[in-house]
């Protein structure tokens, strides 16, 4: 009771916080203002000429905040009338993770989806064919969507639309002609390119954290209790005998008893040796970072053998069998042995006893036979 305790009144830190929550997001691209523009008077379609800075703030991992600032040029194309007007920006808008509501941590790490909208001010300045010197003073409005790329942990890149209508725009974009008319008298649509920086100490940031380990920790204890007692996980799956928890609780303890001459060594000196030398490992499908369903009892060993040696540390080295480049191989191990870390880490185990690396292709085995290549497909543990 005192150690649950404890972990209420925990600060929100590092641990219970285990991915990165803030973002710079710049952007640079094309635009085109739809409507007020006088007869006579339009750009190109679409006319280079704009940019925008994010700072963003991801509450968790599905919801956020994002301060944007943005500059808008606009100018005549060479059959227009020629008139130069600049847009400045600041707003405020809610970010979606859609992301995260679409399923797509289930099937990639690479690819996101943002969803954002909000308000803000815009000051529209017009220099020529007429010089206002005070210009528009508007009020935004904006929605857009941004499909991402993953690069690294650090570093993803986006494209970005966005469209902005504008409340209180009194004349046209090339400033000649006054508006008349109330309500949303002014659109804009940007078209973005550009990179997302990401700060923090965490190995990962919301826009890719897998969500689903914690949502569904109690679901994977439930089925992890299930194969400890029957062998199957409630999905009609039946677990292999060899990986089974049973099986391997019988297996250490005949493996004490032989080494021993029947009469067992030290229970955790033989678990140790076993973990070592191999004897626990989770598998993954191929290409993949979710662990097998018979590879949870695996984990939930180790948790166990963790929670009840506190002072034991233990290192992940993750594996790749020979399909895809060494390059692609390696970032994919060090992903699976990073996977096992945040399942461990959610069951209660410190982030700080756990290491983890990737050891890139094992290249121990046939590659034309896909069972053999499952078996390297893999994390093992090493502990201290």
């Amino acid at each position: 009771m005192a150690q649950d305790t404890m972990m209420d009144d925990a600060p929100r830190d590092r641990e219970t916080i285990p991915y990165n929550q803030w973002s710079v997001d710049l952007g640079l691209g094309v635009h085109k203002p739809v409507r007020p523009v006088a007869e006579g008077y339009f750009t190109n379609t679409p006319s280079i000429g704009q940019a925008d800075l994010g700072v963003r703030y991801m509450i968790n991992d599905k919801f956020g905040l994002n301060l944007d600032l943005g500059y808008n040029r606009f100018e005549g194309d060479d059959e227009s009338l020629p008139f130069k007007s600049q847009a400045y920006r600041v707003s405020l808008e809610g970010v979606v993770n859609a992301g995260t509501f679409l399923g797509f941590r289930e099937w990639t790490d690479r690819f996101g989806l943002l969803l954002h909208g909000g308000a803000g001010v815009t000051t529209l300045k017009y220099q020529e064919p007429r010089d206002i010197e005070d210009g528009d003073q508007m009020l935004n409005f904006t929605v857009g969507a941004t499909p991402q790329l993953r690069v690294s942990d650090r570093v993803a890149l986006f494209a970005d639309l966005s469209i902005f209508g504008h409340v209180r725009q009194d004349r046209s974009f090339d400033g000649t002609r006054p508006t008349g008319t109330r309500g949303f008298n002014g659109f804009l649509v940007n078209a973005s390119v550009g990179a997302s920086f990401y700060l923090g100490g965490n190995d990962v940031h919301a826009d890719w954290y897998n969500g689903s380990v914690d949502s569904k920790l109690n679901k994977l204890d439930e089925r992890v209790t299930a194969l400890e007692v029957d062998g199957t996980d409630g999905d009609d799956y039946t677990l292999p005998g060899y990986l089974d928890q049973n099986t391997l609780d019988s297996r250490y303890a005949m493996k004490g008893e032989a080494t021993n001459g029947g009469n067992g060594m030290d229970a955790d000196a033989l678990i140790k040796q076993l973990i070592n030398d191999g004897y626990v490992n989770v598998y993954f499908e191929f290409n993949s970072t979710k662990p097998t369903q018979y590879s949870l009892s695996s984990i939930n060993f180790l948790a166990t053998y963790l929670n009840d040696n506190p002072s034991v540390n233990a290192n992940l080295t993750g594996y790749a069998d020979e399909l895809g480049t060494p390059e692609y191989n390696k970032d994919l191990s060090e992903r699976r042995a990073n996977m096992v870390k945040d399942i461990l880490v959610a069951t209660g185990i410190d982030a700080g006893r756990l290491t983890t690396e990737g050891a890139g292709e094992d290249d121990s085995v046939k590659k034309s036979s896909e069972p053999a290549r499952q078996l390297v497909r893999r994390v093992k543990f090493t502990v201290n």
